[in-house]
């Protein structure tokens, strides 16, 4: 028993650091003056300068931001209504199975999937299809763990309500959406990730006109891994680390209005 406990630490040392060497690596060559995989030679911010003085990878970080923002409120939409269905309707459950397909089948035969649709029904390829196949993608995550953490409420709470004279609609408003905010929050961070993040859909239904942040560092390592990439993936690591220590930092109470 000892002995195992003994090469349980040295084993997890080395998953950490198989994780976390490459993060480190990345964020101290984005300040080295050579082009990497040069030796280091000597600290220098010019990367960081080259990188606020381009105007296309702008764009398209701004365009990443615009895509992620409304496939995230398109899919809480959606998967908000389906709730207020299952509240109204409780034979919802053989619906399910066709939002948990997004976490089963491979993000490629998605994508292939949708760019044939697109494609048959004569919708051109631009920022229309790009947000529809990311809020495809983000309703496999926003409706199974909104429905399972409704599934958990307690019954009596809605009961009493109705039997109070609410309406549904009041009921659904004043009563599940108030315990199901922490849930909400953290399906639309989830999914704000995710798609902020998705090069696979982004690649097959971005199509010529626009560009996500994801197909321009593409586009950037087909020439050469740039030290604009490493200063770039060092920056969104910080506020990304920041974002997420703001969030768990802040006590989410749920109340009912």
């Amino acid at each position: 028993m000892k002995l195992s406990r003994l090469w349980q630490l040295p084993f997890v040392g080395l998953v950490y650091m198989f994780l976390y060497v490459p993060l480190v690596v990345l964020v101290v060559f984005s300040f080295n003056t050579e082009r990497f995989p040069a030796p280091w030679k000597e600290f220098t911010w010019h990367w960081y300068q080259e990188l606020f003085h381009s105007p296309f990878l702008w764009e398209s970080f701004q365009n990443s931001i615009i895509v992620a923002v409304s496939s995230t409120a398109i899919s809480l939409l959606l998967g908000v209504l389906l709730l207020f269905w299952a509240f109204q309707e409780s034979r919802v459950d053989r619906w399910l199975a066709f939002f948990y397909g997004n976490l089963v089948i491979p993000e490629t035969v998605l994508a292939v999937s949708l760019l044939g649709f697109f494609t048959f029904s004569g919708v051109p390829l631009g920022f229309t299809t790009l947000i529809i196949a990311h809020s495809v993608l983000g309703l496999g995550f926003v409706i199974p763990i909104l429905y399972a953490k409704y599934q958990e409420l307690d019954a009596r709470l809605t009961e009493a309500s109705l039997d109070l004279g609410a309406t549904s609609l009041q009921t659904f408003r004043k009563i599940i959406l108030p315990l199901l905010t922490p849930t909400i929050i953290a399906v639309s961070l989830l999914v704000f990730v995710i798609s902020f993040d998705d090069f696979i859909l982004s690649y097959f239904c971005a199509g010529s006109s626009s560009q996500t942040l994801s197909l321009y560092i593409f586009s950037m390592i087909r020439i050469g891994v740039s030290p604009v990439v490493n200063a770039l993936s060092t920056l969104l690591l910080v506020l990304s680390s920041t974002f997420v220590l703001i969030f768990f930092s802040l006590r989410t109470k749920t109340r009912i209005f």
